[in-house]
Protein backbone atom coordinates (compact mmCIF):
# COMPACT_ATOMS: atom_id res chain seq x y z
CA UNK A 1 0.00 0.00 0.00
CA UNK A 2 2.66 2.37 0.99
CA UNK A 3 4.43 1.79 -2.22
CA UNK A 4 1.09 2.68 -4.59
CA UNK A 5 1.09 5.66 -2.48
CA UNK A 6 4.60 7.01 -2.77
CA UNK A 7 4.19 5.49 -6.92
CA UNK A 8 1.19 8.19 -7.38
CA UNK A 9 2.53 11.25 -4.34
CA UNK A 10 6.04 11.02 -5.71
CA UNK A 11 5.46 12.77 -8.81
CA UNK A 12 3.61 16.49 -7.26
CA UNK A 13 7.31 16.83 -5.67
CA UNK A 14 8.06 18.48 -9.43
CA UNK A 15 6.18 21.54 -11.22
CA UNK A 16 6.56 20.04 -14.11
CA UNK A 17 4.54 17.22 -13.32
CA UNK A 18 1.95 18.93 -11.96
CA UNK A 19 1.25 20.68 -14.76
CA UNK A 20 1.51 17.54 -16.74
CA UNK A 21 -0.89 15.83 -14.69
CA UNK A 22 -3.34 19.04 -14.77
CA UNK A 23 -2.86 19.34 -18.74
CA UNK A 24 -3.15 15.64 -19.24
CA UNK A 25 -6.36 15.41 -17.14
CA UNK A 26 -7.84 18.43 -18.80
CA UNK A 27 -7.00 17.04 -22.49
CA UNK A 28 -8.59 14.09 -21.35
CA UNK A 29 -11.64 15.57 -20.24
CA UNK A 30 -12.21 17.40 -23.53
CA UNK A 31 -11.13 14.49 -25.82
CA UNK A 32 -13.68 12.26 -23.70
CA UNK A 33 -16.98 14.28 -24.13
CA UNK A 34 -16.07 15.37 -27.84
CA UNK A 35 -15.68 11.20 -28.31
CA UNK A 36 -19.16 10.60 -27.60
CA UNK A 37 -20.31 12.66 -30.39
CA UNK A 38 -17.75 11.15 -32.98
CA UNK A 39 -18.64 7.63 -32.39
CA UNK A 40 -22.52 8.48 -32.53
CA UNK A 41 -21.69 10.01 -35.48
CA UNK A 42 -19.07 7.73 -37.05
CA UNK A 43 -16.46 10.41 -37.33
CA UNK A 44 -13.49 8.86 -36.63
CA UNK A 45 -11.44 9.37 -39.86
CA UNK A 46 -12.82 13.21 -39.86
CA UNK A 47 -10.79 13.24 -36.36
CA UNK A 48 -7.75 10.79 -38.05
CA UNK A 49 -7.77 13.54 -41.09
CA UNK A 50 -7.88 16.70 -39.52
CA UNK A 51 -5.32 15.43 -36.34
CA UNK A 52 -2.91 14.92 -39.48
CA UNK A 53 -3.91 18.03 -41.35
CA UNK A 54 -2.52 20.31 -38.33
CA UNK A 55 1.60 20.14 -39.18
CA UNK A 56 1.23 22.55 -41.75
CA UNK A 57 -0.26 25.23 -40.13
CA UNK A 58 1.89 24.41 -37.04
CA UNK A 59 4.95 25.63 -39.13
CA UNK A 60 3.45 28.22 -41.29
CA UNK A 61 2.32 29.70 -37.67
CA UNK A 62 5.82 29.28 -36.70
CA UNK A 63 7.51 31.20 -39.70
CA UNK A 64 4.72 33.73 -39.12
CA UNK A 65 5.55 34.33 -35.62
CA UNK A 66 2.09 33.44 -34.16
CA UNK A 67 0.53 31.30 -31.39
CA UNK A 68 1.19 27.41 -33.08
CA UNK A 69 -2.60 26.64 -31.46
CA UNK A 70 -4.05 29.52 -34.34
CA UNK A 71 -2.30 27.51 -37.21
CA UNK A 72 -3.03 24.76 -36.49
CA UNK A 73 -6.97 25.44 -35.69
CA UNK A 74 -6.82 26.77 -39.20
CA UNK A 75 -4.85 24.29 -40.87
CA UNK A 76 -7.52 21.45 -39.55
CA UNK A 77 -10.55 23.61 -40.69
CA UNK A 78 -9.34 24.35 -43.89
CA UNK A 79 -9.18 20.37 -44.23
CA UNK A 80 -12.66 19.98 -43.31
CA UNK A 81 -14.45 22.54 -45.42
CA UNK A 82 -11.88 21.17 -48.42
CA UNK A 83 -13.09 17.43 -47.64
CA UNK A 84 -16.44 18.90 -47.43
CA UNK A 85 -16.85 20.74 -50.76
CA UNK A 86 -15.07 18.48 -52.44
CA UNK A 87 -17.72 15.69 -51.15
CA UNK A 88 -20.30 17.97 -52.87
CA UNK A 89 -18.74 18.41 -56.07
CA UNK A 90 -17.46 15.07 -57.11
CA UNK A 91 -18.28 11.77 -57.39
CA UNK A 92 -15.51 10.79 -54.77
CA UNK A 93 -16.84 8.81 -51.30
CA UNK A 94 -16.02 11.21 -48.13
CA UNK A 95 -13.61 8.55 -46.76
CA UNK A 96 -11.41 8.55 -50.03
CA UNK A 97 -11.43 12.30 -49.96
CA UNK A 98 -10.23 12.43 -46.64
CA UNK A 99 -7.73 9.95 -47.21
CA UNK A 100 -6.07 11.97 -49.92
CA UNK A 101 -6.51 15.41 -48.25
CA UNK A 102 -5.23 14.97 -44.63
CA UNK A 103 -2.21 12.56 -46.11
CA UNK A 104 -1.44 15.49 -48.30
CA UNK A 105 -1.60 18.11 -45.62
CA UNK A 106 0.71 15.75 -43.37
CA UNK A 107 3.11 15.16 -46.49
CA UNK A 108 3.17 18.92 -47.03
CA UNK A 109 3.65 19.66 -43.26
CA UNK A 110 6.72 17.47 -43.01
CA UNK A 111 8.47 19.06 -46.09
CA UNK A 112 7.79 22.71 -44.63
CA UNK A 113 9.25 21.44 -41.27
CA UNK A 114 12.17 19.59 -43.03
CA UNK A 115 12.68 23.24 -44.74
CA UNK A 116 12.48 24.89 -41.43
CA UNK A 117 15.22 25.99 -39.33
CA UNK A 118 13.64 25.54 -36.09
CA UNK A 119 14.43 24.44 -31.97
CA UNK A 120 10.46 22.21 -32.43
CA UNK A 121 10.85 18.88 -32.24
CA UNK A 122 9.39 16.56 -34.90
CA UNK A 123 8.61 14.11 -32.33
CA UNK A 124 7.49 16.20 -30.07
CA UNK A 125 4.57 17.64 -32.50
CA UNK A 126 4.00 13.76 -33.69
CA UNK A 127 3.50 12.38 -30.01
CA UNK A 128 3.53 14.92 -27.72
CA UNK A 129 5.74 16.67 -25.19
CA UNK A 130 3.24 17.05 -22.07
CA UNK A 131 6.12 16.85 -19.58
CA UNK A 132 7.68 19.96 -21.07
CA UNK A 133 4.51 21.98 -21.52
CA UNK A 134 4.76 25.38 -19.87
CA UNK A 135 2.41 27.39 -17.82
CA UNK A 136 1.46 29.34 -20.73
CA UNK A 137 0.79 25.92 -22.93
CA UNK A 138 -1.51 25.24 -19.85
CA UNK A 139 -3.22 28.16 -20.06
CA UNK A 140 -3.56 28.15 -23.72
CA UNK A 141 -5.02 24.37 -23.05
CA UNK A 142 -6.88 25.40 -20.45
CA UNK A 143 -9.28 28.12 -22.33
CA UNK A 144 -9.87 25.88 -25.31
CA UNK A 145 -11.05 23.17 -22.84
CA UNK A 146 -13.56 25.71 -21.43
CA UNK A 147 -14.73 27.09 -24.81
CA UNK A 148 -14.84 23.17 -26.03
CA UNK A 149 -17.19 22.32 -22.68
CA UNK A 150 -19.23 25.66 -22.71
CA UNK A 151 -20.00 24.76 -26.33
CA UNK A 152 -21.01 21.00 -25.74
CA UNK A 153 -22.72 22.33 -23.01
CA UNK A 154 -25.12 24.32 -24.53
CA UNK A 155 -25.59 22.90 -27.86
CA UNK A 156 -25.67 19.47 -25.87
CA UNK A 157 -29.09 18.38 -27.06
CA UNK A 158 -28.58 19.37 -30.53
CA UNK A 159 -25.46 18.12 -30.86
CA UNK A 160 -26.79 14.70 -30.19
CA UNK A 161 -29.87 14.79 -32.49
CA UNK A 162 -27.87 16.08 -35.07
CA UNK A 163 -25.27 13.12 -34.93
CA UNK A 164 -27.66 10.40 -33.96
CA UNK A 165 -30.41 11.36 -36.67
CA UNK A 166 -29.53 14.28 -38.70
CA UNK A 167 -32.89 13.96 -41.07
CA UNK A 168 -34.58 14.34 -37.88
CA UNK A 169 -32.97 17.22 -36.80
CA UNK A 170 -33.30 19.15 -40.35
CA UNK A 171 -37.47 18.19 -39.94
CA UNK A 172 -37.86 19.47 -36.31
CA UNK A 173 -36.11 22.60 -37.70
CA UNK A 174 -32.24 22.65 -36.25
CA UNK A 175 -29.49 24.36 -38.21
CA UNK A 176 -27.87 21.02 -39.54
CA UNK A 177 -25.13 22.93 -41.79
CA UNK A 178 -24.22 25.20 -38.62
CA UNK A 179 -24.12 21.96 -36.28
CA UNK A 180 -21.99 20.28 -38.98
CA UNK A 181 -19.36 22.95 -38.83
CA UNK A 182 -20.04 23.92 -35.53
CA UNK A 183 -18.84 19.92 -34.51
CA UNK A 184 -15.81 20.24 -37.08
CA UNK A 185 -14.52 23.65 -35.04
CA UNK A 186 -14.96 22.05 -31.91
CA UNK A 187 -13.07 19.23 -32.97
CA UNK A 188 -10.17 21.26 -34.44
CA UNK A 189 -10.26 23.08 -31.25
CA UNK A 190 -9.96 19.52 -29.14
CA UNK A 191 -7.61 18.74 -31.22
CA UNK A 192 -4.91 21.37 -30.81
CA UNK A 193 -5.69 21.05 -27.41
CA UNK A 194 -4.45 17.65 -27.57
CA UNK A 195 -1.29 17.96 -29.04
CA UNK A 196 0.53 18.62 -26.54
CA UNK A 197 -0.37 15.57 -25.08
CA UNK A 198 -0.29 12.94 -27.11
CA UNK A 199 0.95 14.78 -30.98
CA UNK A 200 -1.07 14.76 -33.67
CA UNK A 201 -0.63 10.95 -34.77
CA UNK A 202 -1.89 9.54 -31.44
CA UNK A 203 -5.34 12.05 -30.58
CA UNK A 204 -7.38 10.05 -32.57
CA UNK A 205 -7.03 7.35 -29.92
CA UNK A 206 -7.49 9.97 -27.54
CA UNK A 207 -10.86 11.07 -29.48
CA UNK A 208 -12.34 7.72 -29.99
CA UNK A 209 -11.60 5.32 -27.04
CA UNK A 210 -13.17 6.51 -24.40
CA UNK A 211 -16.53 7.47 -26.64
CA UNK A 212 -16.35 3.75 -27.77
CA UNK A 213 -15.73 2.16 -24.21
CA UNK A 214 -18.57 3.88 -22.97
CA UNK A 215 -20.51 3.41 -26.07
CA UNK A 216 -20.04 -0.81 -24.95
CA UNK A 217 -21.07 -0.02 -21.49
CA UNK A 218 -24.23 2.71 -21.40
CA UNK A 219 -27.58 2.52 -23.24
CA UNK A 220 -27.93 6.48 -22.44
CA UNK A 221 -25.57 9.08 -23.68
CA UNK A 222 -26.10 11.25 -20.30
CA UNK A 223 -24.34 7.82 -18.87
CA UNK A 224 -22.25 7.44 -21.37
CA UNK A 225 -20.51 11.04 -21.26
CA UNK A 226 -19.58 10.28 -17.76
CA UNK A 227 -17.83 6.90 -18.44
CA UNK A 228 -16.20 8.40 -21.33
CA UNK A 229 -14.89 11.50 -19.26
CA UNK A 230 -13.83 8.89 -16.08
CA UNK A 231 -12.19 6.40 -18.65
CA UNK A 232 -10.12 8.84 -20.26
CA UNK A 233 -8.92 10.99 -16.94
CA UNK A 234 -8.00 7.72 -15.40
CA UNK A 235 -5.98 6.64 -18.31
CA UNK A 236 -4.45 10.38 -19.04
CA UNK A 237 -3.86 10.61 -15.08
CA UNK A 238 -1.92 6.93 -15.24
CA UNK A 239 -0.69 6.98 -18.25
CA UNK A 240 1.57 10.65 -17.43
CA UNK A 241 2.47 8.41 -13.73
CA UNK A 242 3.88 5.34 -15.66
CA UNK A 243 5.38 7.32 -18.10
CA UNK A 244 7.43 9.14 -15.34
CA UNK A 245 8.76 6.11 -13.99
CA UNK A 246 9.52 4.11 -16.48
CA UNK A 247 11.18 7.27 -18.32
CA UNK A 248 8.99 6.30 -21.26
CA UNK A 249 7.13 8.62 -23.87
CA UNK A 250 4.15 9.86 -22.28
CA UNK A 251 1.26 10.30 -25.24
CA UNK A 252 2.01 6.30 -26.50
CA UNK A 253 2.00 5.76 -22.63
CA UNK A 254 -1.77 7.18 -21.93
CA UNK A 255 -2.86 5.73 -25.57
CA UNK A 256 -1.71 1.89 -24.11
CA UNK A 257 -3.63 2.63 -20.88
CA UNK A 258 -6.57 3.48 -23.00
CA UNK A 259 -6.24 0.42 -25.25
CA UNK A 260 -6.25 -1.81 -22.15
CA UNK A 261 -9.23 -0.25 -21.17
CA UNK A 262 -10.96 -1.19 -24.33
CA UNK A 263 -9.76 -4.77 -24.33
CA UNK A 264 -11.07 -5.27 -20.76
CA UNK A 265 -14.24 -3.93 -21.85
CA UNK A 266 -14.27 -5.67 -25.15
CA UNK A 267 -14.11 -9.14 -22.99
CA UNK A 268 -16.45 -8.23 -20.14
CA UNK A 269 -19.52 -6.87 -23.03
CA UNK A 270 -18.52 -10.91 -25.13
CA UNK A 271 -18.66 -12.57 -21.68
CA UNK A 272 -21.96 -10.92 -20.53
CA UNK A 273 -23.40 -11.48 -23.72
CA UNK A 274 -22.49 -15.43 -24.00
CA UNK A 275 -24.07 -15.18 -20.59
CA UNK A 276 -27.32 -13.69 -22.09
CA UNK A 277 -27.48 -16.40 -24.61
CA UNK A 278 -27.27 -19.43 -22.38
CA UNK A 279 -29.45 -17.91 -20.07
CA UNK A 280 -32.25 -17.64 -23.02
Amino acid sequence: MGTLFDFITTVFAYPFMQRALLAASMTGVVCAVLSCYLVLKGWSLMGDAISHAVLPGIVLAFWLAIPLAIGAFISGIFCAVATGYLKENSRIKEDTIMGIVFSGMFAFGIVLFSRTETDLHLSHILFGNVLGITLQELRQTSVITIITLLAVLIKRKDFMLYCFDPHHAKVIGLPVKGLHYGLLCLLALTIVAAIQAVGVILVIAMLIAPGMIAFMLCRTFDRMLIIAVLVSVVSCFTGTLVSFHIDGATGPSIVIIQALFFFVVLIYSHVKSVKATMLT
